[in-house]
């Protein structure tokens, strides 16, 4: 598997490669590994597999420049198992998505995060939620950049704080699992009527696409 700041790519068992956005920082971090993962791999397994995934995410830091320290992969790999559990609980299979509702109400957010939000995975993400995280600031010129030292902690403390956004927020109700039946990857459904079935149309929607044209024939 490779990645890239637009997105994740990812290289099936089949050799097939296609481009995979999750829509949250939070969720970027799950395809890594994890007991969850399709394909039970893992990738974080060095420092410098953790800065490197820095680098690709959505936060753009210079893998060169983080700081991980001993201690820091296994709290990543400790944050995305329980990010793993948290966003499954919040997930439905994209093929029992509704038509677009209003939001649900606090009580059926609660009984969602109930499911898989309570005990020890929360306690993880809220931990990491409550250490000093990234701090961007304006570049002399003009640009993005992050200020202060830039360690292993404070980019989990920031992917960390994104999952509380998104599991706390309106977009929870939009967590999404691939419709395909052997794929799991879980992504945030940002289309605007709110009915992204696949994790890559260029993948597993075009796989279900020639299935269905074989099944016509």
């Amino acid at each position: 598997m490779t990645e890239t700041a637009a997105g994740l790519i990812l290289h099936t068992r089949e050799g097939v490669a296609y481009r995979f956005d999750p829509g949250a920082l939070c969720l970027e971090l799950l395809p890594t590994g994890g007991p969850e993962a399709p394909g039970g791999y893992e990738v974080m397994r060095t420092p410098a597999d953790l800065a490197a995934w820095a680098g690709r995410s959505r936060l753009r830091v210079d893998p060169a420049l983080v700081e991980v320290g001993p201690g820091d992969v296994e709290r990543a790999r400790a944050l995305r198992d329980a990010l793993w559990r948290i966003a499954s609980a919040h997930a439905r299979p994209a093929t029992d998505v509704p038509a677009p509702q209003p939001a649900s109400g606090p009580s059926a957010r609660s009984e969602m995060s109930a499911g898989g939000g309570a005990g020890a995975d929360v306690e993880i993400v809220n931990a990491l939620a409550a250490m000093p995280s990234l701090a961007p600031r304006i570049e002399p010129g003009g640009g993005f950049g992050w200020g202060g030292p830039i360690t292993g902690t404070r980019v989990l403390a920031s992917v960390a704080r994104d999952a509380v956004e998104l599991f706390t927020g309106p977009a929870a109700d939009r967590v999404r699992e691939c419709a395909a039946h052997n794929c799991r990857l879980i992504f945030v459904d940002t289309s605007r009527p709110g009915r992204r079935r696949w994790c890559a149309m260029e993948h597993c929607g075009n796989r279900h696409k020639v299935r269905a044209h074989r099944g016509r024939a």
